[in-house]
């Protein structure tokens, strides 16, 4: 027999995750990218056009990206600390 008890929703997704996701996600395409344009040196054939190269500082981007919403969920952590600490300091 399934159980009666309803769920709560999970939405557990703090300020500044989607940046996060969005960063690694980037980031991910810059390395694989990096990944490409660096092969032909090993392999001996001819590099990549340029364009291959600025996708690769897609890497770059990722990661600052990723950084910002790091900041942003800390930023947040704090006002949530800084209310929590208001409301506990006034008096009754």
């Amino acid at each position: 027999m399934r159980s009666e008890t309803p769920t709560a929703p999970s939405d557990d997704s703090a300020p500044g995750d989607g940046l996060v996701r969005a960063g690694a996600i980037v980031f991910i395409v810059g390395a694989v990218a990096t990944l490409v344009t660096v092969a032909p040196l090993f392999v001996g054939t001819d590099p990549f056009p340029t364009v291959a190269y600025l996708v690769s500082m897609l890497m770059g981007v990722g990661f600052l990206i990723a950084a910002a919403g790091v900041l942003r969920s800390i930023a947040a952590g704090r006002r949530r600390a800084r209310a929590v600490q208001a409301a506990t300091a006034q008096p009754r």
